[in-house]
């Protein structure tokens, strides 16, 4: 019996590609593919939960460490394949604590993408040395992480979004929240990051990747 695949990203070609790659195996079946969180819980109604999400991280309309944490709470079983242009020891961790089953760089090699498989569909976490450092540095010293490693996860959602340009007022609108509460997570950001401005926040985003 195949195993069931939903395939999550929001750019047409990158699905495709995820398609031809994953097609090479005779036991594993692509039952749809979904552009956005919305397409995806419509799926995930039709065809029942499913073997595995093969998603990216970034997908319009909702983040993708809430969208984790939502598939968690609701499909407590449902293993997720995390395929991310952002660098994995920037992004990794928080994806596995929010419920991801595997996290793999887009450029990564096509046959990676069926080891990672693999791994998940056998009951384990697919971790590469980059992730298991950067966990293994977590654990050791926690306290000594970088700056932005010290945000809940709401908080980074609004970094990013601040270091992609957006103004408060677009941020409360993209989160949903009111632009009070973006000014205190802004707040709380400075404080934990020991920055003074936007400025600041904004050019140490785009020099560790996370722009």
């Amino acid at each position: 019996m195949s195993l069931r695949v939903i395939v999550i990203d929001d750019h047409a070609i990158v699905r495709r590609g995820i398609v031809d790659i994953l097609a090479e195996r005779s036991d594993l079946s692509v039952v749809s593919e979904a552009a956005d969180y919305g397409q995806l819980r419509a799926q995930l109604r039709q065809h029942g939960e499913v073997d595995l999400l093969v998603m990216d991280l970034s997908l319009p309309g909702k983040d993708g460490i809430e969208i984790l944490k939502a598939l968690h709470g609701d499909y407590p079983r449902l293993k997720v394949l995390i395929i991310s242009m952002y660098p994995e020891e920037q992004y990794a961790v928080r994806a596995f604590k929010a419920g991801a089953s595997g996290y793999l760089n887009k450029a990564s090699a096509p046959e990676k993408l069926l080891e990672a498989v693999d791994q998940i569909v056998a009951g384990r976490k697919y971790v590469t040395p980059v992730i298991a450092q950067a966990l293994i540095h977590q654990l050791a010293a926690p306290e000594d992480g970088l700056p932005h490693e010290r945000l809940s996860d709401r908080e980074f959602q609004v970094l990013k979004l601040m270091a992609s340009g957006q103004r408060l007022s677009d941020i409360a609108l993209t989160l949903s929240l009111s632009p009070k509460t973006v000014s205190v997570y802004r707040a709380r950001i400075l404080e934990k990051m020991h920055m003074e401005n936007n400025s600041e926040l904004v050019h140490y985003a785009v020099k560790h990747g996370l722009a």
